[in-house]
């Protein structure tokens, strides 16, 4: 059986390259793996094997902005695909990003500014309102209906979503109570969930939105291989980035939202069950990839088995904040 094209090969920078190791690239290029270069640098003695990688990762604690820049202009973007690694504050952020590259790792993503505001942004609390409607056990269609057609852009997205070539329904759909009889209750829940996001953080850096659909993605890909219990994984996932989307504590965010205790102990920075999953998804973000192997050993998961999900859910969250 043939490999998925979302598995990824890291070429770590200890690798010398030689004919052999040349052929061993292109062979499983051919056999539908992508190729990354681990922790690229300016002289590369891996640059015979720039002309086969799919992505080039950048360490910036290790490489001047200058130079990274240089190598985007090398190597990116119509080559490679120029991942910029330890983006630790939002100047770096800013500057990579100017620099052309595409992807973005680093703590600047799972803690990027210190929150000091007691309360949520009057004008994001409609958006707390949508997740507490859809995160109790029981949904109340005409409560969410209201929610959705309270929010004008949020009931234009609903609309544009539902009469997209993705669904193909043969008559338009014009209502928003007739969109979410079609959606069901799990899409209904996700869609929500999805946009709600989306729209909070409109104001906030795309690149921190994107992080929270990746890490609600990569959760739920992994939700069906451990033991979770009753606990949301997509949900866990998503409010992992709210206090910094909302400029609001999380524990400020989790009072206002319905949440199982294992969950909300593991975003609170307690003991929980879930605690695992969580360190992994932050391990997979940062690339700490030792760190992670370790984590996915505990939770009994293969290395190939985490490095697609989360490549699974980078593709999901870019294709989900482009069209949702």
């Amino acid at each position: 059986m043939l490999p998925s094209a979302q598995t990824v090969v890291e070429v770590l920078e200890s690798v010398t390259v030689d004919d052999l190791v040349i052929a061993a690239c292109r062979h499983l290029k051919e056999a539908g793996y992508l190729i990354a270069l681990d922790d690229f640098t300016v002289e590369d003695p891996r640059e015979p094997l720039t002309d086969l990688a799919d992505i080039i990762k950048v360490d910036l604690r290790r490489t001047s902005m200058a130079e990274a820049a240089e190598l985007v202009k090398r190597y990116g973007p119509w080559r490679s695909r120029m991942l910029a690694e330890k983006v630790e504050t939002r100047e770096e952020f800013v500057a990579a990003r100017k620099a052309g590259f595409l992807y973005f790792q680093g703590y600047f993503f799972r803690k990027p500014e210190t929150l000091t505001a007691r309360e949520i942004p009057a004008n994001r609390l409609n958006y707390i309102r949508m997740l507490q409607v859809v995160s109790r056990p029981e949904l109340d269609v005409r409560e969410i209906e209201d929610v959705i057609k309270s929010e004008a852009s949020l009931c234009y997205r609903l609309l544009r979503y539902m009469n997209s070539a993705a669904f193909g329904f043969g008559n338009e759909i014009h209502s928003v109570r007739h969109a979410l009889a079609i959606l069901g209750e799990r899409e209904v829940r996700r869609w929500v969930r999805l946009v709600a996001t989306l729209g909070a953080g409109q104001n906030k850096s795309s690149e921190l939105v994107l992080s929270a659909l990746v890490r609600a993605r990569f959760c739920e890909l992994l939700s069906p291989k451990i033991q979770h219990g009753d606990s949301d994984l997509f949900l866990m996932g998503l409010l992992s980035l709210m206090d910094a989307i909302l400029e609001t504590p999380m524990d400020r965010v989790l009072e206002s939202v319905p949440l199982d205790h294992e969950s909300k102990a593991v975003l609170l920075g307690g003991a929980s069950r879930l605690r695992p999953l969580y360190q992994l998804m932050l391990a997979r973000e940062s690339g700490e990839w030792e760190h992670a192997a370790e984590l996915g050993k505990q939770l009994r998961l293969s290395e190939s088995e985490v490095a697609e999900s989360h490549w699974q859910a980078m593709q999901w969250a870019r294709q989900m904040n482009a069209g949702a």
